[in-house]
């Protein structure tokens, strides 16, 4: 993505009531994938230029997307005393704190530009650099949503600025009544990382050393890892082959009179067969906990992920679909107990202050990734209906070429990953590369397969389902801001490899 901040003789320009190249250009570039920014340090000079009997307001800027830069107080401090324009010194470092590739678009020929990584020039100079940037291929895209959500995150870091309550601040608080309301869940408990959730729910549930718990061997180590840092046993399950979620035919030979609990992961954006595995569980008495990670803001038979179980565990690591600016996850359930003991086991077990009824381990969600999380919340729905019209593109155009994931009819799934299967999954994935385009492996080894899990003593060929899929599977580029232009390069160049 390139950003591309104006200058004032350019605002000017565009703003004028006279017809000019630079709104011409403007148009054009419009057409590609830039954001505008108009510098805040600017304004008090652009108020003593524009005039309503030669120009529109400002305000005209801003309706088409252009939005306004902040400028920081410390880059005033970084400007030499002998700078020749400190205006304009102060946009090259304000530029700078955008994400990616800015330049300054100005009609100046010495314009000031003190920072080394901030270029700048007329609009020659910049469809020149926007050239370079037109085919920029990524796995996710973090860069264009925090553009788009910029104004609204620095407002809501400020505030957690200002009042300083860095921990338990308000804004967490508030995030936990709105994830609630977005999943229909009675309670929601934020926690620092979607590892805590799962750690904690199984502490919540009273699982202790030799307890087995049962999970699929088909998925991130965290759900194995967390039975195992509390002394239980991972009981690993193989995986159906089209959803690649737990097979939840082969639950009922797993369990034993030492299973207290099952953690199902929801995989690669759509859910596993709860209805059956609850029935199962029911009739074993032990307990389910959502894995939904990877599937926050999917439905199974229209009910939302994160309430298909006693217990609901989700990442929001930054690379999934509701992501923060670090790690952060929370916990849902309907029962009013259980939420009482995962509040306190998130708080070292405190039931009140220095008073710690049960043993529990520091996982709190700082309130910074919560302001955060807030900002991005609004823009979720939209964003998850693009990513999912993404998907949706890319089984059209891979028709006839490979099968798309299979998605139960019971199932919307929010495609957090887009896998498909491959022979020679090495090359193809090699040869992608070299036309730039990243691919990924999600999982290449099944956690049987793992080291850390070699006392198990389940070798090759125990999981056949999941070493099979896992042999031959590759996750493309998808996020909600791929164009239909880049996936048809990535299809086009992926049929030409096969």
């Amino acid at each position: 993505m390139l950003n591309i901040v104006l200058d004032n003789d350019i605002v000017l320009d565009l703003l004028s009531l006279s017809k000019n190249d630079t709104q011409h250009n403007f148009i054009r570039l419009q057409k590609a994938p830039i954001h505008f920014w108009l510098p805040c340090c600017t304004l008090s000079v652009l108020e003593t230029q524009i005039h309503a009997q030669n120009h529109h307001p400002l305000s005209a800027l801003v309706k088409k997307n252009v939005q306004w830069l902040s400028s920081l107080a410390a880059h005033w401090y970084s400007i030499p005393t002998k700078c020749a324009n400190r205006t304009q010194a102060m946009i090259s470092l304000d530029a700078a704190t955008l994400p990616d590739t800015s330049i300054i678009w100005t009609n100046d020929s010495d314009f000031t530009s003190i920072h080394s990584d901030i270029e700048w020039g007329d609009h020659e100079f910049v469809y020149g650099m926007l050239a370079q940037y037109e085919n920029e291929l990524s796995l996710v895209d973090l860069e264009s949503q925090q553009l788009i959500l910029r104004p609204s995150l620095e407002k809501q870091i400020f505030n957690v600025l200002k009042h300083g309550q860095y921990l338990a601040g308000p804004e967490v608080e508030t995030l936990e009544k709105e994830l609630a309301t977005y999943v229909n869940a009675k309670h929601c408990i934020s926690v620092a990382s979607g590892t805590d959730a799962l750690l904690m729910a199984l502490m919540a549930l009273d699982i202790q050393a030799g307890d087995e718990v049962i999970t699929s061997v088909f998925n991130f180590i965290a759900a194995a890892e967390v039975i195992a840092v509390l002394g239980a046993k991972p009981v690993l399950v193989d995986i159906e082959p089209i959803t690649y979620t737990i097979n939840s035919s082969l639950l009922s030979k797993a369990v034993t009179d030492k299973t207290k609990a099952i953690i199902v992961p929801n995989l690669f954006g759509q859910c596993a067969d709860f209805e059956t595995i609850n029935k199962i569980a029911a009739q074993h008495k032990i307990k389910v906990i959502e894995d939904a990670s990877q599937s926050f803001g999917a439905t199974y038979h229209n009910k939302p992920s994160g309430t298909l179980a006693t217990i609901g565990c989700t990442s929001f690591s930054p690379a999934k679909t509701l992501g923060a600016y670090g790690e952060a996850g929370a916990c849902f359930t309907e029962d009013d107990q259980l939420a009482d003991k995962l509040r306190q086991l998130r708080h070292h077990g405190q039931e009140k202050r220095y008073y710690h009824q049960w043993v529990g381990i520091n996982a709190r969600l700082d309130t910074l990734q919560a302001s955060i999380l807030l900002a991005k919340l609004k823009l979720f729905p939209r964003e998850l209906e693009k990513q999912i019209n993404v998907a949706k593109n890319y089984n059209k155009l891979l028709e006839g070429i490979v099968t798309p994931p299979m998605i139960a009819t019971y199932n919307r799934s929010i495609y957090s990953q887009y896998t498909i299967e491959v022979n020679n999954r090495h090359l193809i994935q090699q040869k992608l590369q070299q036309q730039n385009i990243p691919t990924v492996v999600h999982y290449p080894a099944p956690i049987h397969l793992q080291p850390a899990f070699a006392y198990l003593k389940q070798g090759e060929k125990h999981f056949p389902v999941a070493e099979n899929v896992a042999y031959r599977v590759l996750s493309l580029p998808i996020h909600p801001y791929l164009t239909s232009e880049i996936q048809t390069q990535i299809v086009e160049s992926l049929k030409s490899i096969l």
